[in-house]
């Protein structure tokens, strides 16, 4: 039985926002990803039937919002926003790495080269060996984060600007990577390797259920987890049916994203070919659709991992810290020249990591895989309200900043903008995302 001194404390006469305590620029992004939805479907319906002024016909019509292209925009999201989970990391300790792009680079090359010579001529594996991905992918985690220990090293202990470190290996990681393969295309690559890419690694419909479940399952665990250590500490607590209506959105949201991605029906012609491969005729009338794919599986436990790194861990207490005011962390013990390079290092490691699923998408490394996408990384983890000045960014930020300069580029790509007016684009509203954000700290009364 709850008594005076350990009852909850709950804070009434509050509007229904604030009774959510939902962060508001989390809101102000999810509605800015919701336009450029809604825009792109009308322009790409007014494409579709050009010979009407009905809005719901182009609405309606549009192929924006289709399951097809919704599969695709989450298998294009992925690879930059591994990296810019990490971007907020180097951001928020007041440093910047311009050649996470190139890294990628590199690291696709090394895996590239791994599984098309090394481990097939040098060691004599067979072709489709099962060590051949595994060995491949361990390589280019071990060269990323190397590489990435060795930026935190030069910026952490001989105290050159990361700024001039990072420039310098956006030089010299691209061409190092064109100097592995000779400047030559790679490919194919491993069948198991492609698992990590698109449609070719996909884990069904029913597979998709159980892990839409389990999400939602975790999702009410840790509301409920959250609300009873803000209990045990006698911190005030939102109202019961304030916790139910986050409960049911953040609910809606999971299994709404699954229905949408399990809505996509494999193509008739693959299934018979899947079929044909085994060797058994397709059952008149089967159909199946793709479901969730391995890389937004990879995607997702990236994201639980780095919000636990930061909320839960000292280290991601000490990156905070050490972002936040560098002179009083130092004074209090913090070594921040060895987070400087435990900080790169696992920039490095996500960078190869978004190798992985870059180069399985393309299914062959390509010499100007990576390119611009330091670009998009840092303009991703910005928009996500990453300060500049350090000390403040968040990891589902930088994840939904990805998603919405990727249905940026997704939309222009669809409706046929030329690629120099999409780079405008996204730097206009680069630089706008950074003024909205000023103006949101001077509001709020936070450092900027």
């Amino acid at each position: 039985m709850a008594t005076a001194a350990n009852a909850p404390v709950q804070v009434s006469n509050r509007g229904f926002l604030a009774s959510l305590e939902v962060d508001t620029r989390l809101l102000g992004m999810i509605a800015a990803f919701g336009i450029i939805c809604l825009a792109f479907q009308v322009w790409t319906g007014i494409r579709v039937v050009p010979d009407t002024l009905n809005p719901l016909a182009w609405l309606t019509q549009g192929t924006f919002l289709t399951p097809r292209n919704l599969f695709n925009l989450s298998i294009q999201t992925v690879s930059v926003a591994i990296m810019a989970t990490g971007m907020v990391f180097i951001i928020v300790m007041r440093h910047i790495d311009l050649s996470v792009g190139a890294l990628l680079g590199t690291c696709s090359a090394v895996m590239a080269m791994m599984q098309t010579w090394v481990l097939i001529e040098g060691l004599g594996l067979p072709l489709g060996d099962p060590l051949v991905a595994p060995l491949a992918v361990l390589a280019g985690l071990v060269a990323g984060t190397v590489i990435g220990a060795f930026h935190g090293w030069l910026i952490g202990y001989l105290t050159i600007p990361a700024f001039i470190v990072t420039l310098g290996g956006l030089l010299v990681w691209r061409n190092v990577a064109w100097h592995l393969t000779g400047g030559q295309t790679i490919g194919p690559l491993d069948q198991s390797f492609q698992l990590f890419g698109g449609t070719n690694g996909t884990i069904g419909e029913t597979a998709s259920w159980v892990v839409g479940g389990i999400g939602v399952l975790a999702a009410f665990w840790a509301l409920w987890s959250a609300r009873r250590d803000r209990i045990a500490h006698e911190f005030p607590v939102k109202p019961k049916w304030a916790e139910l209506t986050v409960a049911g959105l953040v609910a809606a949201a999971i299994l709404g994203f699954v229905l949408i991605l399990n809505s996509y029906q494999i193509p008739t012609l693959r299934l018979q070919r899947m079929f044909a491969d085994r060797g058994e005729a397709m059952p008149e009338g089967y159909t199946a659709a793709f479901g969730l794919p391995v890389s937004v599986l990879v995607l997702l436990a990236v994201a639980v991992a780095m919000t636990v790194v930061a909320r839960r861990t000292r280290f991601g207490r000490y990156i905070f810290a050490a972002g936040g005011n560098p002179d009083a962390a130092e004074l209090s013990g913090i070594n921040t020249r060895l987070m400087t390079v435990k900080v790169f290092a696992l920039m490095g490691f996500l960078c190869a990591l978004s190798a992985v699923v870059a180069s399985a998408r393309q299914t062959f490394h390509s010499n100007d895989i990576g390119t611009l996408d330091e670009l998009r990384v840092i303009a991703a983890a910005v928009i996500g309200g990453t300060a500049l000045s350090g000390g403040i960014g968040t990891i589902y930020g930088a994840i939904l900043g990805a998603l919405v300069m990727q249905s940026l580029q997704s939309g222009m790509a669809m409706v046929n903008v030329e690629a120099p007016y999409q780079n405008i684009v996204v730097g206009i509203v680069l630089v706008f995302a950074v003024w909205v954000d000023i103006l949101y700290r001077k509001r709020m009364g936070l450092r900027r």
